[in-house]
């Protein structure tokens, strides 16, 4: 794969479309006037890739139009498949041990293998600490300090934690909004005219035939949580009242179960 050579005070950013991502797309062009170069990584496996490409192309399109200057500040979408990037056997094995120990989103390790690969060392991720944390988070927070990454406080590992698994996956992100709720940023993006720009986000990994979210997965879920299951048509939100109180704790019970009597064997 081949990286295109970036300027050097631009900002390695993941960009979905998603809510959080989006938010910082936003803070980075709008009030750090900062130039930006996204990367997307092609999981063919996730229904949902199509929409987030089109959602992407439908926020560029609005941000060029409203906010001109973001033409010379946002660079081309590096676009790349997760199948092409190339097996790393420490990585892998680093993630293997966290999960013996909690669940961890497997983006995260191909992530990790993106960026070593390709010589990123200061990729920003826009996971945050959720009302019921994410795992992710909950495996970064207590080995994250602040540092200044000349434009604002962001969150990175702690060089002391040099050797761990935790250390061996996220050694190549920062997190800008690890501390930062969608509530909060709904506020911010409220103060900066930018509810337009944030609608237009998406964040199902399983949208319908009709290309609305789902209300089951993960980030459906999540957003449900966090008081934004406004985005989810009502329709869905019925599945998904049901899908939580039902077959939810039900798939918990019969994998717990099934989790037990391997151990027994």
């Amino acid at each position: 794969m081949q990286i295109i050579n970036q300027e050097r005070n631009s900002t390695n950013l993941l960009w979905t479309g998603g809510w959080d991502s989006t938010f910082q797309l936003l803070q980075l062009l709008l009030i750090y006037q900062t130039r930006v170069t996204p990367f997307y990584l092609i999981d063919t496996e996730r229904k949902s890739v199509g929409l987030e490409i089109r959602t992407m192309k439908r926020i560029k399109d609005h941000l060029f139009r409203d906010f001109p200057h973001t033409k010379d500040l946002l660079e081309p979408v590096q676009f790349h498949t997760v199948t092409d990037i190339s097996p790393d056997p420490e990585i892998t094995k680093a993630y293997q041990s966290i999960l013996k120990k909690r669940h961890m989103g497997m983006q995260y390790e191909w992530l990790a293998r993106f960026c070593k690969e390709n010589g990123i060392s200061d990729m920003q991720l826009s996971i945050q600490s959720h009302i019921r944390p994410n795992p992710a988070s909950l495996s970064i927070e207590p080995i994250v300090s602040i540092i200044n990454d000349g434009l604002r406080d962001v969150y990175v590992i702690k060089s002391k934690f040099k050797g761990t698994d935790e250390y061996k996956i996220f050694k190549y992100f920062s997190f800008p909004i690890i501390k930062t709720s969608k509530i909060q940023m709904a506020t911010i993006a409220d103060k900066h005219g930018w509810n337009k720009i944030m609608g237009m986000t998406w964040f199902c990994h399983n949208p319908t035939c009709s290309k609305k979210p789902c209300g089951k997965c993960k980030p459906c879920l999540i957003a449900i949580k966090e008081d934004f299951g406004w985005r989810i048509p009502p329709e869905r939100r019925v599945i998904s009242f049901y899908y939580r109180r039902i077959f939810w704790p039900l798939k918990l019970l019969i994998k717990n179960t099934l989790q037990k009597l391997a151990i027994l064997e």
